[in-house]
């Protein structure tokens, strides 16, 4: 535990190494391990090389929670918010943290609702909120306005309060500011408002029934929540799904992405003023939509896959449907794109705004769209190829200046890229089972069940126990809408994951919030805390 600080700075700075991108940290509770450990706790930290695709991850034990480890805040930008988490779900310290307080668990919690012996039974009420004083006189402290207390302040600056309750935040997110004028000095975030304990459920939920929950993560593009966990689950496993599978998964992938991002450009523009920008987007998300219940069975969080395979096949007929949607969004975006890209308005609200440089959207562990926009050209897809991408015709687009006109661009183009890729598969996708067929991990057919008694034991025994995973601790990530979606898994061999932590996308980009803002002017802010789409679910879990 002593050398983990110095270990993680060679990491970083050692240029041979170079992981300057923080993943995520997690802590993991061994109490109830099948297999006794010397120590209670153990922390995670995983990372990325982005230039040469390396991903590590550092395990140290934790002694004793109370005094815990040294902070790497000063070292990631990351850092800040994940040990906040682990703070706030396990209870582990982290000594010279800035902050280090609760982040998804409201601040009159008491306990910490991950540890094996917590009782999760227990309600726990917040009756008062949080001033939220503290940090916000840190926030200003650092940018040199040093004042005893915030009555002081105010004799100065203007305190403004936006949610959690607002519609400018499309979500229930807070956000303080410290205004001088309408130029931000100062911005802290309060989240955790939809916090509903995903990882603490999942833990008493077969690694099938975990699916439903993943739909509730990112629900502008749900689907891919659900293929991003069952790969996960399959890798580990070594189940290789079917062909016809693996093209499903890219068509449905794509397809949702390309809502998901519609969602964020049609939000992103009504709140520079844009109505028709949105109704030219969100026609054609709503009647996709109604093409997602035909081809899934449900608009929205459909939980389409298994862990093996998918629900069913496609509808017949499925590809004309396809293609006439794919030619309406064409028909949509390219309205959309004839109203912005010559627009005045549109390029000063949006143009050298709410720059987040390379370097500090690394530090700060964004990726995905939000990432590219910034002039990091890393892709999953391309990178690290699952699903036969590295067969497929697409490029990344990138951005140059790391502004909202960048972020809102390269979704632009990301939504041609999917759509490209989209049919490229459906040319390509070959005819055959959707399901593997190895009754450990697929249901038998219902004339099995009914007819011979290992069918219906077979059956009985998935839909109760569930799928034995082999003992062991995993990491596997997918490029989402929003980024990297990883899935961290600790297995003690049973039909439940032992212990499943989320590596959300919009947690890392609304950790880096402030350093896009401060310094802008208060209706930039909103503008911006849309072009990088922060979705409440994932962001909360």
């Amino acid at each position: 535990p002593d050398q983990v600080k110095e270990t993680l700075t060679r990491l970083k700075t050692y240029p041979d190494l170079n992981f300057s991108l923080l993943l995520d940290i997690t802590a993991i509770d061994y109490l109830e391990y099948h297999e006794k450990r010397a120590d209670r706790f153990a922390v995670v930290y995983t990372l990325r090389n982005w230039q040469k695709n390396w991903l590590l991850q550092v395990r140290t034990p934790v002694n004793d929670p109370e005094i815990g480890l040294p902070s790497i805040a000063e070292l990631y930008g990351s850092a800040d918010w994940a040990e906040r988490e682990v703070y706030d779900q396990y209870g582990i310290n982290f000594s010279d943290h800035p902050d280090l307080r609760r982040i998804l668990n409201h601040w009159q919690f008491v306990g910490h609702p991950l540890r094996k012996d917590y009782d999760i039974k227990q309600g726990q009420v917040c009756y008062e909120t949080d001033s939220m004083e503290k940090e916000i006189r840190a926030r200003l402290q650092a940018k040199g306005v040093d004042e005893s207390t915030v009555k002081d302040i105010n004799t100065e600056l203007m305190f403004l309060n936006l949610g959690p309750s607002h519609p400018a935040t499309h979500g229930a997110i807070r956000i303080m500011a410290a205004l001088d004028g309408e130029t931000i000095m100062a911005n802290v975030n309060e989240i955790g408002y939809l916090h509903r304990g995903f990882e603490k459920t999942a833990e008493c939920r077969t690694y099938n029934q975990v699916i439903p929950l993943t739909d509730r993560l990112n629900y502008c593009s749900a689907l891919m929540n659900n293929i991003a966990y069952v790969k996960a689950v399959e890798s580990w496993l070594g189940l290789e799904v079917t062909d016809r599978t693996k093209f499903m998964r890219v068509i449905l992938s794509e397809f949702f992405r390309v809502q998901d991002h519609l969602v964020c450009i049609a939000a992103n523009l009504v709140d520079m003023g844009g109505l028709t920008n949105y109704w030219y987007l969100y026609n054609e998300k709503e009647a996709s939509y109604d093409f997602i219940s035909r081809l899934t069975g449900a608009r929205l969080t459909s939980s389409f896959t298994r862990i093996g395979g998918m629900y069913r096949d496609f509808h017949e007929g499925w590809q004309e449907d396809m293609e006439l949607q794919l030619k309406a969004i064409e028909k949509g975006v390219s309205d959309s794109l004839k109203l912005i890209l010559q627009n005045r308005i549109v390029h000063e609200r949006t143009q050298g705004v709410c720059v987040m440089p390379a370097e500090t959207a690394l530090s700060y562990g964004f990726t995905g769209p939000n990432l590219r926009a910034s002039g990091v050209a890393f892709d999953l897809r391309k990178d690290n190829p699952y699903y036969h991408y590295e067969s497929y015709d697409f490029s990344v687009p990138i951005g140059s200046q790391g502004d909202i006109y960048d972020r809102i661009m390269v979704r632009f183009e990301e939504i041609f890229e999917s759509i490209s890729i989209i049919r490229q598969a459906m040319k390509l996708i070959p005819q055959g089972p959707v399901f593997v067929d190895d009754r450990r991990y697929t249901l038998p057919s219902k004339q099995e069940v009914y007819t011979k008694i290992e069918g219906l034991a077979n059956h009985f025994k998935l839909i109760f126990d569930g799928i034995k995973v082999p003992p062991g601790e995993w990491y596997d990530s997918y490029e989402a809408a929003n980024g990297e979606l990883g899935f961290h898994f600790v297995s003690d061999g049973s039909g439940t994951p032992y212990k499943l932590k989320v590596r959300p996308p919009c947690f890392y980009a609304m950790s880096g919030f402030h350093e896009m803002v401060e310094g802008q002017m208060i209706a930039d802010a909103i503008i911006n805390l849309g072009s990088i789409n922060i979705i409440g679910g994932e962001l909360d879990r």
